[in-house]
């Protein structure tokens, strides 16, 4: 083929298209030799991956991310094509870089319209991306044109990845034909050899094999060896429309090992992208562990026999073995690693769709599922305010299990008492509680305040908060620091931090809390070794904070005027814990603080 000039382009040199294909050089055979072999080699990837963390840490300004090209077409309806790629990878914690190659017309019910890229700008968003940055994998999906394949197969040649995850983009689980028949030679000829794994449905392996039916997982088994011969080095043929079979069932074939992956069928029509999410989720595990690929380069020595005592944690899997020798020659490398990862996709992609059965969008037969799995949290809590409004901490209501049971209280009706008395916001505080337990009634508190409007914070345990998705946390100074509890919560939720002293408000303020918690302003039997600052040092802490305060510790009727009259414009308002809760009842007592509060708040 001729050299073709970018019209235009800022690179300014001819881009070569050759017509031959290029010898298979990046990815070597793993072979399962004894487990004691096994074991050294996992210990060997083990102690490079601690190094590597170590080196990153010494120099954070160098850290180096994790990085999946992905060569696919935009989808409009953003279900499937470069949309699901890109949520894929972000939410595996890999940074995604595309070139498209075609825009699509299409949405819930298929595919409308098809606008195939020049060849020529496919070469363009190839240089731009491989002569600026280190890509770790290419990903690819839809190639609509032999032009494309040669394209990319050129750059592949120039700009060598660690691994190439194929994902034949030829028919869409709704049916719709992405690529014609003229392509499949191109793929044969160009892609499939210097493939680290290709991951074909049904209808993509039948088109590949000329048009062979696949029926059951023999089928399956059979079209994976034929694939193989084709010359990549793993085949993943993915089972999900296999009418036979009551679950989903995917072969993992490897040139000399069959698995069966298989997982419980999801019955929802939601699932349009899921053969991209799965290579996607492919690439991005191997771009997290490209330091792993040049790890397991030396070939262990062996004459032992395979170790067919293979156990694998989580979904079944089953492996079938065709020998009992392994050469001497044999050479361990990426199936370990990629089997490793096809497992970790499909769970991805089995609990996405779950989360998403009951999400709908668009009026066709096949939705879209969420990725990042935060859908239907933002609706629930639509609610709540987008900023964080300090004076939610007026009257602080905090929990407490010991005295709620010396009443005979449930945890849900003394928070629905305390925020019908007027608390504006509550916080659980449940130390004796059962990691259970506490989530069942945390659970259960956030749909009280929530109907409400209150918002509701957990003590300490960041893993209650995630799970019944409350608005934040409160941690103290031996919890986990702020700034990990904003990373792992995220932007919206509220934190709020425990402080005794300036340094540590000025402290909380640099990690990102939203308020600070100070005292114990009084003595307190609530808190065991509680140092008490008393008003001047909670004055003290007010007047350095940059954040809203809240004051805490021993506060009750008698004396919560004269913590609200300390003269300081940050400090919101109380919190107390017996004060409510140690009375029989928590309605009379919150209206009662709260009329006070309200009084010395209008005096101010």
């Amino acid at each position: 083929m001729a050299s073709k000039i970018l019209p235009g382009s800022f690179f300014n040199k001819p881009i070569q298209v050759p017509s031959h294909g290029f010898a298979q050089s990046r990815i070597l055979r793993l072979h399962f030799a004894s487990s004691r072999s096994n074991k050294s080699y996992r210990t060997k990837i083990f102690t490079v991956m601690q190094q590597h963390r170590a080196s990153t840490v010494k120099d954070d300004s160098k850290m180096k991310i994790p990085h999946v090209l992905t060569v696919a077409g935009s989808d409009s309806g953003a279900g499937a094509g470069i949309q699901a790629d890109l949520k894929t990878c972000a939410a595996r914690g890999v940074y995604c870089s595309t070139v498209i190659t075609a825009v699509t017309a299409q949405n819930t019910v298929g595919v409308q319209g098809v606008n195939i890229v020049p060849e020529d700008f496919v070469a363009g968003q190839l240089e731009s991306v491989f002569s600026d940055m280190h890509v770790d994998v290419v990903k690819t999906g839809m190639l609509p044109s032999i032009g494309i394949v040669k394209v990319l197969h050129h750059s592949l040649k120039e700009f060598p990845v660690q691994a190439l995850v194929v994902d034949p983009v030829m028919v869409s689980t709704s049916g719709d034909v992405l690529a014609g028949p003229s392509i499949l030679d191109s793929f044969r000829e160009e892609l499939l050899p210097i493939a680290d794994i290709v991951t074909p449905n049904l209808k993509e392996a039948s088109a590949l094999l000329g048009g062979v039916q696949l029926e059951t997982v023999a089928d399956m088994r059979a079209a994976a060896k034929s694939i193989h011969d084709m010359g990549p080095r793993n085949v993943l043929v993915k089972g999900g429309d296999l009418p036979s079979s009551l679950d989903a069932v995917d072969i993992f074939f490897d040139g000399v090992n069959f698995y069966e992956l298989r997982s419980s069928r999801i019955k929802s029509r939601n699932t349009h992208g899921t053969g991209c999410t799965l290579a996607s989720c492919i690439a991005a595990e191997l771009a997290k562990g490209s330091l792993m690929l040049s790890a397991v380069k030396t070939p262990p020595v062996s004459d032992q026999p395979y170790d067919t005592d293979l156990e694998i944690t989580g979904r079944s899997c089953k492996l079938i073995i065709p020998s009992t020798e392994v050469p001497r020659t044999s050479m361990m490398d990426l199936t370990m690693i990629l089997h490793m990862f096809c497992r970790v996709a499909k769970r991805y992609v089995e609990t996405a769709l779950d989360y998403s059965k009951d999400i709908a969008i668009g009026n066709g037969f096949q939705g879209p599922f969420d990725h990042l799995l935060k859908l239907k949290s933002n609706i629930r809590n639509s609610f709540r305010q987008q900023v964080f409004n300090p004076e939610n901490l007026f009257l602080y209501a905090v929990t407490d299990s010991g005295m709620n049971k010396k009443w005979g209280r449930s945890i849900t009706d003394a928070v629905k008492a305390a925020i019908e008395g007027g608390a504006t916001i509550v916080q659980l505080r449940e130390k004796d509680s059962e990691t259970q337990d506490f989530l069942e009634a945390a659970k259960a508190c956030v749909e009280v305040c929530h109907s409400h409007g209150v918002p509701l914070l957990i003590n300490d345990r960041i893993d209650v908060a995630l799970a019944c998705d409350s608005d934040g946390v409160h941690v103290g100074q031996s919890d986990m620091p702020a700034r990990v509890a904003r990373r792992l919560l995220g932007p919206e939720k509220i934190i709020g931090v425990s402080c005794k002293t300036p340094e540590q408000a000025q402290k909380a303020w640099i990690d990102g809390a939203d308020y600070i918690g100070s005292g114990g302003v009084f003595p307190t039997n609530t808190k065991a070794n509680n140092l008490t600052i008393g008003l001047d040092g909670l004055k003290t802490v007010c007047l350095v904070s940059k954040l809203p305060v809240v004051a805490i510790g021993g506060i009750n009727a008698s004396n919560a005027r004269q913590v609200m009259e300390i003269g300081v414009p940050n400090l919101k308002g109380i919190a107390v814990v017996s004060a409510l809760f140690d009375r029989e009842c928590v309605l009379t007592e919150t209206k009662k603080l709260h009329e006070d509060l309200r009084q010395a708040a209008s005096m101010a």
